[in-house]
């Protein structure tokens, strides 16, 4: 077998052995196989992702999935990167090594063990967390071990506020299955308890509160269970103050949005939104929201838009109208089919907003969008609601010009 292969370029050549044998690419992080072989990590996790069961050079069975860091053969490509650096070679960064599965069961043992110090509990979850954060493939090995479990029954049943509330900053980080959402919805107390924490003096410990209450919604299939959580008008409350917070932490902007939707799907419970202000704060923050928020956003306002509550609200709000007709095809398909949905609840409802609605300019808007490459909901939503405005037009209008007539929009 040859010492090198092609060079890299007419003056640096890259040694075989520093070589992955599935990618033929420098190793950035070396790990040993349970054959003996070596391979870029993330090479050979793409390998058994996709079925393979055997190792690719040896074609042994690779009976377990262990991956040792191969830490000599890593020095010795950093030491290579080095020495070539003159001919613009980077030097491979010393990669942060996955949660050992031993260490996290460790970390479980002590964050549950009651008969053991309370720092020595709070410095394991913390611990946790952290590695929770670090990366996906973290957190991945965090749930294998049973980790939500482990951390639902310490919040639940420790006395210790401090731990409660550490727990609660793991728990946030994971989706919850239906089991484990089943075991907060189904107990009246553990429920209460939890949204307690939404009205803690710390923005962090509410936050991250409203997220574990979004996971709980999204993991819960009851509608039974999903409506125990949004009928206390107190989780609106809180939820709108968190949108309300200034944008110097954008976190509770992004997880504040995402709860309120997740409440806004239980349509009995839409009014206790509106009565909490969620009306205002939708349409004064839309500006501040990233595009995957604004599209939450946005379909939280066409939820709202469907009962009665929800129209006189948004329709006293002078910015409403204009904001809607001037996002259609601004953010994205999906945001341009919410706001044109908001719009024609709207228009329904009220007719000085039909008026309001031509003024700012929504048909040229709509004519637009009925031929763009838009999704079919969203133009069918954009016929109907030029239906809906065909008696607010003007005299002249789009209408009678010849785009309009060579469209394929249907006249009324």
């Amino acid at each position: 077998m040859p010492g090198t292969l092609e060079p890299l370029d007419v003056t640096v050549q890259i040694p075989y052995h520093f070589r992955c044998p599935i990618s033929l690419e420098l190793m950035r992080d070396p790990v040993i196989v349970v054959t003996g072989q070596t391979y870029d990590r993330s090479s050979i996790e793409s390998w058994v992702a996709t079925g393979n069961t055997s190792c690719p050079v040896t074609r042994l069975p690779l009976t377990e999935f262990t991956l040792i860091p191969n830490h000599t053969l890593r020095r010795l490509i950093q030491e290579w990167c080095v020495a070539n650096r003159s001919f613009g070679v980077e030097r491979i960064p010393t990669p942060k090594q996955p949660a050992d599965p031993v260490v996290v069961r460790s970390l479980l043992c002590q964050a549950g063990n009651e008969n053991i110090n309370k720092n020595a509990r709070l410095a394991a979850i913390r611990r946790l967390r952290a590695l929770a954060r670090e990366s996906e493939k973290n957190r991945s090995v965090i749930l294998t071990q049973n980790a939500r479990e482990v951390l639902l029954s310490v919040f639940f049943l420790t006395h210790l506020t401090e731990i409660k509330i550490e727990s609660l900053a793991t728990l946030s980080l994971f989706p919850l299955n239906e089991t484990e959402c089943l075991f907060v919805t189904s107990d009246p107390d553990r429920l209460t308890s939890l949204i307690s924490f939404l009205s803690h003096p710390s923005i962090d410990v509410r936050v991250n509160c409203a997220s574990l209450l979004e996971n709980i919604l999204a993991g819960t299939k009851s509608p039974e269970f999903r409506s125990a959580i949004s009928e206390s008008g107190e989780v609106f409350d809180q939820i709108v103050g968190i949108l309300n917070y200034p944008l110097t932490y954008p976190c509770a902007i992004k997880i504040g949005i995402k709860a309120l939707f997740a409440l806004c799907l239980v349509k009995q419970h839409r009014y206790k939104a509106v009565e909490a202000g969620a009306v205002t704060v939708l349409i004064d923050r839309l500006p501040d929201f990233e595009k995957c928020d604004a599209e939450r956003a946005l379909a939280t306002v066409e939820l709202l838009c469907r009962i009665p509550e929800g129209c006189e609200a948004f329709a006293c709000h002078a910015l409403t109208v204009p904001l809607l007709v001037k996002i259609i095809l601004k953010i994205s398909d999906r945001a341009t089919e919410y706001a044109a949905g908001a719009l024609l609840s709207l228009c329904s409802a009220e007719e000085r907003l039909k008026n309001e609605a031509v003024g700012a300019g929504v048909l040229t808007q709509l004519l637009l969008l009925v031929q763009s490459d838009c999704t079919e909901r969203a133009k069918r939503k954009a016929q109907m609601l030029l239906k809906l405005l065909r008696d607010s037009w003007p005299e002249k209008t789009d209408r009678d010009s010849d785009e309009y007539g060579c469209s394929d929009v249907v006249r009324f």
